[in-house]
């Protein structure tokens, strides 16, 4: 259906630095709205906090699922008094399996990695769950590798990967803006 030329072109994605600002935007299948990596500028270094795509939070997230929960017994004890009443416990199974799922999507939800330079060092913080876990290098001794869709950042036999919650193209144009920020 489309040239092999076509497809070649939309798959690309382009990098735009905007005149003023060290902000690189990412355009993707030629979408008119950028997305763009947020470095925030600070003190010589820079800033940067990625996390992961969530359509809810997690108090919303407790508000569907006290919704549904509702309307599922609500369903079940009218069940019951119609006299089906073996409706009940599986309404019941069902409730707690939703909210173990719920719970399970709620306990990531707020996943993130904060990428920060201040006076050569880099630090990165990982939080996952209830764990949160942080690393300090020496930024002048810092190698960042991007290897296909993965970015590492070496420093004397410690690896650690990063952008984790970015897609492939943003992951590559993270690296390299990572990189490039680095060698200053």
């Amino acid at each position: 259906m489309f040239s092999s030329a076509f497809l070649e072109t939309t798959r690309s994605p382009v990098v735009r630095y905007a005149p003023s600002v060290s902000t690189p935007t990412l355009e993707v299948f030629g979408l008119a709205a950028p997305r763009e990596l947020a470095f925030r500028e600070e003190h010589g270094g820079f800033s940067l906090t990625l996390k992961r795509n969530c359509s809810i939070s997690p108090s919303g997230l407790a508000c569907v699922f006290v919704a549904l929960a509702v309307v599922v017994l609500a369903i079940g004890i009218g069940f019951a008094i119609a006299g089906a009443w073996l409706i009940l416990p599986f309404a019941g199974l069902e409730v707690l399996l939703l909210g173990g799922a719920f719970l399970l999507q709620a306990r990531h939800a707020t996943d993130y990695e904060r990428i920060t330079l201040e006076r050569d060092r880099l630090k990165v913080e990982v939080a996952e769950g209830r764990r949160v876990a942080r690393y300090e290098l020496d930024a002048s001794r810092v190698g960042v590798e991007v290897e296909g869709s993965r970015v590492t950042v070496r420093e004397a036999g410690e690896k650690l990967e990063l952008g984790r919650y970015l897609d492939d193209a943003s992951r590559k144009v993270f690296g390299a803006e990572l990189k490039k920020r680095l060698r200053y």
